[in-house]
């Protein structure tokens, strides 16, 4: 399931734009270059001065994205390299410190699943919570709960006190209410792990038809058969700052090199033959 969106019949507000886009975070103590190295080893940035001459973690530098209806663009680089930084900047929680960011549209955020929820109520309570968190209202949870519960596998468990709950039931609850959404731009990390293979297996299936709900994709992953799957183009990001934006196999070649690349023009060909209809002998 790879592009598509919703269509043209989709609302033509929805739409993401960035203009030279600087995200930086100050650095106030700056005297000790250890502690400059080791905020910058985790940052990912470069190490400079803002404006007003205060010196700062450069953890995203010029960024111009143009996003529209139907878009799917697929996050690729380093640790650190600042595609989560990237997220956080298109959902709102971080403001540019230079240049703008126009988002039109419902955000769903799902790049940390323990946001919006509350280890001191049961799992039903939390559905609701989460739910509001990612811009539902309490009646569309209430009437997504069964499907949920079903979904999460946790049976009983969703009666009980959140922090009762291993670390893989917890993804399990997050992906459930994240999953049955209909949102107008999904912002995705799928850095979600901690849950059992077969899990993951079904989980994916239910991210492949949340996409295919959403109206733009944006998506960090270090799953290249997986960004081909659901994206149309990619986006490199290098210390900051776009280092190459194209279709996914050109930027997954140049960014990880032939073999990567070649898997997935593998991929890519795999998924036009599914489209195929099938050929009845003569």
């Amino acid at each position: 399931m790879r592009g598509g969106g919703r269509g043209s019949g989709g609302p033509e507000h929805v739409s993401i734009e960035t203009q030279d886009a600087w995200v930086e975070f100050p650095i106030f103590d700056a005297k000790s270059r250890s502690l400059k190295k080791a905020f910058l080893g985790k940052a990912g940035g470069a190490i400079g001065r803002n404006q007003s001459d205060v010196v700062v973690v450069e953890a995203l530098r010029e960024i111009n994205l143009s996003l529209k209806e139907g878009d799917r663009i697929g996050l690729v680089g380093h640790n650190g390299a600042g595609k989560s930084t990237l997220l956080r900047l298109l959902s709102g929680i971080y403001e540019p410190t230079r240049g703008s960011a126009r988002i039109r549209g419902r955000v769903a955020p799902v790049f940390d699943l323990g946001v919006g929820m509350d280890p001191e109520i049961s799992g039903y309570d939390n559905i609701i919570i989460r739910g509001l968190f990612l811009g539902q209202t309490r009646k569309q949870m209430l009437a997504k709960i069964d499907e949920i519960a079903e979904f999460t596998e946790l049976g009983e468990y969703l009666a009980m006190p959140l922090r009762t709950y291993s670390t893989g039931m917890r993804v399990r609850l997050a992906m459930g209410v994240v999953t049955s959404i209909d949102p107008e731009i999904l912002l995705l990390d799928e850095g979600i792990g901690a849950v059992d293979a077969e899990f993951m297996k079904k989980a994916r299936i239910r991210l492949q038809e949340l996409v295919s709900r959403s109206g733009i994709l944006v998506f960090a992953s270090h799953s290249n058969e997986f960004l081909a799957q659901l994206c149309d183009s990619a986006l490199w990001i290098d210390h900051g700052r776009v280092r190459m934006h194209g279709g996914i196999e050109e930027v997954v070649r140049a960014y990880e090199g032939p073999e990567a690349g070649d898997h997935v023009a593998q991929v890519l060909r795999d998924l036009e033959r599914e489209k195929q209809p099938e050929r009845n002998p003569a």
